[in-house]
């Protein structure tokens, strides 16, 4: 989460935390690939971010 933190100041993106405790739909979805990192509603990145990939899938938005 500290580089989707770090690259928020360059790109300018709102950041949506979203606890899945309690969540059946969202534990069923994603149970143990916390934290998920979405990109325009769509999944992209679990566990940890691949800036690179990361940074081509901002500027492709």
């Amino acid at each position: 989460m500290e580089k989707v933190n770090e690259l928020q100041h360059e790109f300018g993106y709102a950041i949506d935390e979203v606890f899945i405790d309690g969540n059946a739909e969202l534990i069923t979805l994603y149970g143990e690939q916390v934290p998920v990192i979405h990109i325009d509603g769509q999944p992209h990145d679990f566990f940890r971010v691949d800036e690179i990939r990361f940074r081509k899938a901002l500027t492709k938005s």
